[in-house]
């Protein structure tokens, strides 16, 4: 099979969404987490009768990176949006903005970034569902990297302070 940008895209996609997906995941009962990797990620996890602590923590991990997901998400949103209506959203001074003095050159600058910065948004939600399947093969099929666990813990905490950093800037 060639690959190619198509396939690359949907690939990028697929994994974007379940890196998305892992917050109402978390939520789920374990065989709805078992179907949606095999179905959209076409890549299976094999169960191995995963016991309550080992899905409460799946449920706890997923849920931390389903939340750090969803606010990269939310962060995409914000960096396009600002972009795009820069003009609506800021004031007159644009002497000192990127792409300055001129209103067309600041609203270039900001659009090009806003929109120029989605692939490296979907990269990184593409890389927690990819964290994210990796903790459910490790927890709920025992098959899994053991840095899976770690790496969960460690994008949660990231997470957190970036959200803590990112409420008190405003």
């Amino acid at each position: 099979m060639r690959r190619g940008p198509r396939t690359t895209a949907a690939t990028l996609a697929r994994w974007s969404g379940y890196g998305l997906a892992a917050l109402p995941l978390a939520f789920a009962p374990v065989s709805v987490r078992l179907r949606v990797p095999r179905r959209w990620l076409r890549s299976p996890v094999r169960l191995e009768r995963p016991g309550p602590l080992r899905v409460l923590a799946h449920s706890v991990l997923s849920g931390g990176s389903g939340l750090v997901g969803w606010f990269l998400a939310l962060l995409a949103l914000v960096a396009l949006t600002r972009g795009l209506a820069y003009p609506v959203l800021t004031g007159d001074d644009h002497a000192n903005s990127w792409g300055g003095p001129t209103l067309a050159g600041a609203w270039a600058v900001h659009a090009v970034l806003g929109v120029a910065l989605l692939p490296v948004w979907l990269l990184a939600i593409a890389g927690l569902g990819a964290v994210q399947w990796r903790l459910a093969q490790r927890l709920l099929g025992r098959t899994g990297p053991p840095w899976a666990i770690p790496l969960s813990i460690a994008l949660a905490a990231a997470g957190a302070l970036l959200f803590i950093a990112w409420t008190r800037q405003l």
